[in-house]
């Protein structure tokens, strides 16, 4: 999903979207949501795909 469809589901600004999407990258030491997630699965903190 692009940050503008998270906004519009979540009723929250494209800018705030951004900003925790931003963060939780940083976070995770990511550069991409891609890499974001293989980053929390290898931490434990999503499982592993199905």
């Amino acid at each position: 999903m692009t940050n503008a469809e998270i906004a519009g589901q979540l009723v929250l600004s494209v800018r705030t979207v951004d900003s925790h999407v931003a963060a939780a990258l940083a976070k995770l030491g990511a550069r991409t949501r891609k890499e974001a997630v293989a980053r929390a699965r290898d931490l434990g903190v999503l499982d592993p795909p199905r």
